[in-house]
């Protein structure tokens, strides 16, 4: 029995046209699912699926602003039709900022609270749902941050924001264990990513340094193996509620 095999499953990857959700999804299509790719940017989306069919699996792009319910509702009929099912939802959308505190206006928390945390409640809340209905368990990934524990750096809305995640993903860990549908986060150290380039000054990129016993940053195929195990309804079904940490020991550090 291959513990890893994905075959017959659908996977929809929520910022699946970024870095690192490309990343996911890459990894998701080799491993047997069928991915939909979901972005508010088609041409990128478009790359990765590109790059996923040049390695032989099976991706399309679908379009969806994951800030608005009736985006996220559509695209879980867009799925259904194309797919007939959902096995595994990644919430990997994400804002960042490096704005002082006393500098902060509310219409920037709300931008990056909408994208980081409210769009992960509200797909939890339909495609949960529709796994739930499915009968037949289901993956839910949430993409959090090493932002999310300790006051380690500049980022005080993202960080609120990734601190939330982390709670969603406890709670509904436990709201949806009786349906077999498990609930998981992924606590990434610091991957160069579109999100994260602004701030990483050469400073920035000493003081992370300091703090990561790998001395390094991750690369985005460093996701790829916890993603398919949380995936996999063989080799991760007694596993909810996790925040699992892939960051180089960044966290050890932290603490």
């Amino acid at each position: 029995m291959n513990l890893f095999d994905l075959t017959g499953t659908v996977s929809v990857v929520i910022g699946g046209n970024g870095v690192l959700g490309g990343a996911m999804s890459e990894a998701l299509a080799l491993a047997g699912s069928k991915v939909a790719v979901v972005g508010r940017n088609m041409e990128k989306a478009e790359a990765v699926c590109a790059r996923i069919a040049s390695k032989g699996g099976t991706a399309v792009p679908m379009a969806a602003d994951a800030t608005k319910r009736e985006d996220l509702e559509r695209l879980l009929e867009n799925v259904l039709q194309w797919g007939g099912r959902v096995d595994t939802l990644i919430n990997a959308s994400g804002v960042n900022s490096s704005t002082p505190f006393f500098e902060l206006t509310m219409e920037e928390w709300d931008r990056i609270m909408d994208v980081n945390l409210k769009s992960v409640v509200m797909a939890c809340q339909i495609f949960g749902k529709r796994m739930i209905e499915q009968g037949e368990g289901g993956s839910i990934i949430n993409i959090s941050s090493v932002s999310s524990d300790p006051p380690l750096s500049r980022v005080f809305t993202y960080s609120a924001s990734k601190a939330g995640v982390n709670n969603v993903t406890k709670f509904l860990a436990r709201e949806f264990a009786p349906h077999n549908v498990r609930v998981n986060a992924i606590i990434p150290g610091f991957f160069p990513a579109e999100q994260n380039r602004k701030i990483l000054t050469p400073d920035r990129v000493e003081a992370i340094m300091r703090h990561t016993p790998m001395g390094r940053f991750g690369e985005p195929e460093e996701l790829q193996g916890v993603v398919i195990w949380l995936a996999s309804k063989k080799a991760s079904s007694f596993v909810t509620g996790a925040l699992i940490r892939v960051d180089g020991g960044f966290g050890a550090m932290a603490i």
